[in-house]
């Protein structure tokens, strides 16, 4: 069924939301009402995308049905989901803004509106926002998680989205993923890069400055490996833009890849990085362009004052309007645009006097069926999938089912990982990482190995199967997640509980450390007991490099046996304390 003229202008990015907050400095105003084409507002137009995870063709992305808010969390954006999301950003169920930012009715939705993003069509619309607003008064802001997350930048070593990102005009970005080269493929990279890549909160470490390997560090005598934010005069205003990359790189991906390289948080360092600018570049507004995740975002928002806007990524929330976060020097907007290039955020600021006075924001959803593919793009794109096409291309299976991965728990494709692990290693029990990349499959659809790579493909993906006592288990699922569900943001690291194959547990989220998981049972119903060893499978060891073979090709060996890709049961946990929770639906 085509779409409506009413129906494309239904797609605008809910004006009405945003006004729904006004606090101290930020009048809301209602905003125009066409797709994607906005009324001009304000002097500085800032674009941010972020977690597109090497998507460079339009994909289908389920956003989740479980997103639980814990503490001060409970009920509050990013913690919303299917309609008490639609209800608190106002949103008509069963429109398409409702299909774009939830998740529910989805196969029969994405049968009707088609794929998200894609790089040819994102860059029309990037072009078109530009080109409306002023190129000279618009930057591009890219939030990382660019380089990692499809075969072609696997086998370019992210090298594929460095071209992409220089031909779409990205100015800034920070990173994640970025991190999950090799440290000198991670310079070459940047080096190749036409923007600036920023990040005020990485460090040489004090080893590899006394070895010597300092020839890479920006500031000698702060240590900080790379340029912490840039001063950008648009629109009649001095805007500083600062990086603050995933925090947690070295606990939840390898250390061993950037040996020389520390990473944390570092929020005091960043309050005196915003007065310092503020003071000596005498800058109008300061921008944080931030891979922490949302719930740190706000946090942070809290405790560091003179920001103006955080523009984040990292945990995949696709909010249509910001949280305003008071802190003890005003106000500060916290945005998330979501992931695999699905939404392109548009901040237009109005800076007068020295600061910012108003602002106008709205998150434009990429249907690439709505958006012409940019031919230049598109070329490109066909040129750095053509000799890997084969493989890309090879058809695994039939969905018998909706395939996706996005959610607090095991997801479908998450749940196929599992049991290929089980049956390809003849193992009782499989552990798969909670990754929130990852495209969807609609039921029907073929799964081909291009599908399989997008839920698998990191640079250390090799299987591992060993024995694990029941002791070890809980203590794997305690651990992710305390991760998950710690009351404190500044504890959490923004992914998913770790996916399970072949047995069941409860799971109390409000509960505290150790006391999360009980009841673990095999699917047969076995109690799995502490002191009791099981062989269990997993891949993506953080730690040292396991052996195994590659999880794509395990996964693709168990879909080609079986000619469908279908989940007889799905090991998701038994939830306790989540009644009236607005952050899950349609679980269990």
């Amino acid at each position: 069924m085509s779409m409506t003229r009413r129906e494309f202008a239904q797609l605008l990015g809910l004006a009405g939301a945003a006004g729904l907050l006004p606090l101290q400095g930020f009048a809301a105003k209602k905003q125009p009402a066409d797709m994607y084409e906005l009324a001009n507002f304000g002097n500085v137009r800032l674009l941010h995308m972020t977690d597109c995870h090497a998507q460079l063709q339009p994909v289908y992305f389920r956003e989740p049905n479980v997103n639980l808010g814990v503490g001060n969390a409970w009920g509050k954006a990013p913690h919303l989901v299917g309609n008490h999301l639609l209800e608190h950003f106002s949103v008509r169920p069963g429109t398409m803004e409702a299909h774009a930012f939830s998740c529910l009715n989805f196969q029969k939705d994405a049968g009707r509106y088609g794929k998200v993003g894609g790089f040819a069509h994102i860059r029309t619309l990037v072009e078109r926002l530009r080109q409306s607003y002023g190129s000279e008064h618009t930057l591009l802001l890219d939030g990382g998680d660019t380089w990692q997350g499809s075969g072609t930048a696997y086998k370019t070593r992210g090298m594929d989205m460095v071209k992409a990102a220089n031909l779409l005009g990205v100015d800034v970005m920070t990173g994640h993923w970025e991190f999950t080269y090799h440290q000198q493929e991670i310079l070459q990279n940047i080096a190749a890069f036409n923007g600036e890549f920023l990040a005020q909160n990485v460090f040489i470490t004090e080893d590899a400055l006394f070895e010597g390997a300092d020839e890479y560090v920006f500031d000698e005598d702060s240590g900080r490996v790379f340029k912490p934010y840039t001063i950008r005069e648009m629109g009649g205003a001095r805007i500083a833009v600062i990086g603050q990359c995933f925090p947690r790189t070295k606990i939840a991906n390898p250390a061993r890849f950037i040996p020389d390289w520390t990473f944390d948080i570092y929020d005091e360092n960043l309050q005196a990085l915003v007065e310092e600018v503020r003071q000596t570049e005498s800058v109008d507004a300061v921008i944080l362009l931030s891979h922490n995740g949302m719930d740190v975002d706000l946090e942070l928002a809290r405790r560091v004052s003179g920001i103006d806007v955080i523009l984040g990524g990292h945990t995949h929330d696709g909010m249509p309007a910001p949280s305003l976060v008071k802190n003890s020097g005003g106000t500060t907007l916290v945005c998330n645009v979501g992931s695999n290039g699905k939404f392109i955020g548009v901040m237009d600021l109005d800076i007068r006097n020295g600061k910012v006075q108003d602002y106008r924001y709205r998150l434009l959803p990429v249907f690439s069926e709505l958006l012409p593919a940019d031919a230049e793009m598109q070329q490109l794109i066909t040129d750095i999938r053509a000799p890997h096409i084969d493989w890309l291309q090879e058809e695994l299976a039939v969905a018998d089912e909706l395939m996706f991965r996005r959610g607090n728990f095991n997801g479908t494709f998450d749940q196929l990982i599992c049991d290929a692990l089980r049956e390809r290693q003849d193992a009782q029990i499989s552990l798969s990482p909670g990754f929130r990349w990852g495209t969807t499959v609609l039921q029907g659809q073929m799964v081909t190995m291009e599908h399989v790579l997008d839920q698998t493909c990191l640079t250390y993906p090799e299987t591992y199967v060993r024995d694990m006592t029941g002791e070890e288990l809980k203590l794997i699922l305690e651990d992710v997640a305390d991760n998950l569900f710690n009351p404190d943001p500044y504890l959490q690291s923004g992914g998913d509980m770790v996916r399970v194959g072949g047995f069941d547990y409860v799971c109390d989220p409000l509960a505290s450390i150790g006391n999360r998981v009980s009841q673990m049972t095999l699917d047969d119903g076995t109690l799995i007991e502490a002191g009791k060893t099981y062989k269990v499978a997993g891949w993506a060891t953080v730690g040292a490099r396991s052996e195994g073979a590659d999880i794509w090709d395990v996964v693709a060996d168990y879909l080609r046996d079986h000619q469908t890709a279908r989940v007889t049961k799905l090991n998701t946990p038994k939830l306790l304390n989540v009644k009236g929770n607005p952050g899950i639906t349609d679980y269990g």
